[in-house]
């Protein structure tokens, strides 16, 4: 069913295309806060070569689909220490192992070897309290990453209105959303939210030119989390449900701090940070590789962090500015000014961004003034 990877120049044509365009925010008759979720209207192409056309096809959840409740053991809810940033937008992950089987820790590179036939899913959502009108919770998107033959697949899912059903939607689409103000956004937020197309996922998932898992692996994994109604280690539930092989005890595990614990030192935090919004790209094997900027939590060498390294390829993106970080100068500094921004050509991280994580360039704007104690 996933042999077929091959899309045609016009669809790829098309999906550059579709990434442009951008509607202005209506008033939608279901929710007056999500306008672009797919209705009854929409022409759906079906890709029998991709995957299957319907998320309630793979049987992962079960019914009703929008509650997210996993079909069987071998579908395994996880959460991450440092999650992603997405325009706010919350997420619910899970593993689904085929029946039998089991990841291996690898320990020399500490990662987790999945095997042949998981699926990891990751659906995007906004709260009912952030949503004007909503009544419950509303799913956007279910992004899913397949091993299949050894390589990873990346489909892309769109929910319906009505949140009964999402649907295989490889061209990428633009929703309007209005966001209400929280306890820790106090403006109301009017954006649109992008699910990127099926070929911008390489963009961030590619190391040594191989489709990688980014969020599931060992440092990440290391936290409690609540599993069959109480609170445990997901590593070492995995470990003791026999989905996972070659754990070491969880004291030799790294663990990523969660960069919004304030306990945590600003170092530790930023550098949190940057590992997973910047540092997919910005490491050995990824596809920013060439900049010399390498953000990985683990990376110690200043000038590869951008301290008095100047940019690979000057121009629009790096404001003018003569280093990547400038220690004890914020404003001077390449890597902040372009979190600072959303314009093509400027904005950090590149694709799943288009609002300014504001507590996330304060985080990185006090690491930076913090370099010169």
């Amino acid at each position: 069913m996933y042999r077929n990877i091959f899309v045609s120049s016009l669809v790829v044509v098309t999906l550059f295309i579709s990434c442009k365009k951008k509607k202005p925010i209506v008033e939608n008759k279901a929710y007056i806060s999500v306008s672009g979720l797919l209705t009854s209207q929409d022409t759906l192409t079906s890709y029998d070569d991709l995957g299957l056309k319907k998320l309630s096809d793979y049987n992962f959840f079960k019914n009703p689909l929008n509650q997210l409740i996993p079909a069987s053991k071998q579908i395994v809810p996880y959460d991450l220490n440092s999650p992603l940033f997405t325009d706010y937008a919350s997420k619910k992950r899970f593993i689904v192992f085929p029946e039998g089987t089991a990841a291996n820790y690898v320990s020399d590179e500490s990662y987790l070897d999945f095997p042949e036939g998981t699926t990891l899913i990751k659906n995007f959502y906004y709260t009912n309290k952030e949503l004007k009108t909503s009544t419950s919770d509303i799913i956007l998107e279910t992004r899913l990453l397949i091993k299949n033959s050894g390589k990873w697949i990346t489909l892309p899912y769109i929910w319906n209105e009505e949140q009964t059903e999402a649907y295989l939607y490889i061209l990428g689409k633009d929703m309007d959303l209005v966001l209400e103000p929280t306890t820790e956004r106090t403006k109301q937020i009017r954006f649109s939210y992008s699910v990127p197309n099926i070929n911008m996922c390489k963009n961030c998932h590619v190391k040594d030119k191989d489709l990688v898992p980014l969020g599931p692996t060992p440092r990440q994994l290391h936290r409690e989390q609540m599993l069959e109604g109480t609170s445990q280690n997901q590593l070492a539930y995995l470990l003791e449900n026999n989905m996972l092989h070659n754990l070491p005890t969880l004291s030799e595990v790294e663990k990523l701090p969660n960069y919004s614990d304030v306990s945590e030192s600003i170092n530790n935090r930023a550098r949190a940070y940057l590992d997973v919004n910047c540092a997919h790209c910005h490491q050995d094997g990824g596809s920013a590789k060439t900049s010399g900027l390498h953000l990985m939590y683990q990376e110690q060498d200043l000038y590869k962090l951008g301290v008095n390294k100047p940019p690979v390829a000057a121009g629009k993106g790096s404001g003018d500015l003569a280093y990547d970080v400038v220690v004890g100068k914020p404003e001077e500094s390449i890597l902040l000014y372009r979190m600072k921004h959303v314009e093509p050509d400027i904005v950090m991280p590149e694709i799943g961004k288009n609002l300014v994580h504001t507590e996330g360039v304060e985080l990185v704007d006090a690491w930076i003034r913090s370099l010169a104690n």
